[in-house]
């Protein structure tokens, strides 16, 4: 690696929100996609209680078959080919307010890579936000919920490669009670957690949690 791009390596590493902050402000209640509409008969999908994680995360097969990781390159696309997701990715940050903000809602099939973690394929958490929904109807990560373990999640990347993840876990959690330690501490391969809204609605609220995909990187095309 050249000198500039040690340079500019490190000051992209610098400029990364540390996951200690960003799980204080899931844990506070600031949780992260606050605006699905919720405005159905028939909501989203939710997670069953068989997909949530399970010993397999910290070792076994599972942990064996994870891929070396990749270096940094911006995300272009997600694919889900179980709930039929071919979506582009758009960066995110944080908004005013402290909040992982969204892509623009009016776009129902429309991704956003959050800039303060690593990016797919690297090592350590990379995450990827969406709506559930909006006033239009279904947006794209509506059929998060319906996702199973060993379901794959693809991420097309600049570089020209694409980052396969499996999914190990589907989970929904309080925006009351975020465990943001569980869901973004790295686990020493590379990670990907897929996000959006989920659990009840009221129209006061919106949403009361949000529902975690988490993957890890197994195959490298």
């Amino acid at each position: 690696m050249h000198e500039s791009e040690l340079a500019e390596e490190e000051e992209r590493r610098r400029k990364r929100a540390p996951w200690g902050v960003i799980a204080l402000v899931l844990l506070t209640g600031l949780a992260l996609i606050r605006n699905g509409s919720g405005e159905f008969d028939v909501g989203p999908p939710q997670p069953a209680s068989a997909a949530a994680t399970d010993g397999r995360v910290s070792g076994g097969t599972f942990a064996k078959s994870a891929r070396d990781p990749l270096p940094y390159s911006v995300p272009d696309r997600v694919r889900i080919p179980a709930i039929q997701v071919d979506a582009p990715v758009m960066p995110v940050g944080l908004d005013a307010e402290g909040w992982v903000d969204a892509p623009p809602p009016e776009d129902p099939n429309l991704a956003g890579w959050f800039t303060g973690a690593v990016s797919p394929g690297e090592k350590g958490t990379a995450v990827v936000v969406g709506h559930v929904d909006n006033k239009q109807g279904p947006a794209v990560f509506y059929g998060l919920g319906a996702l199973k373990k060993g379901n794959r999640v693809e991420v097309s990347r600049q570089d020209g490669k694409t980052a396969v993840f499996e999914i190990y876990g589907i989970e929904v959690f309080s925006k009351d009670d975020f465990p943001g330690d569980r869901v973004y501490s790295s686990k020493g391969t590379a990670e990907l957690r897929v996000i959006t809204c989920g659990g009840g609605f009221s129209q006061q609220n919106g949403y009361e949690g949000n529902v975690v995909t988490f993957a890890r990187l197994v195959e490298v095309r």
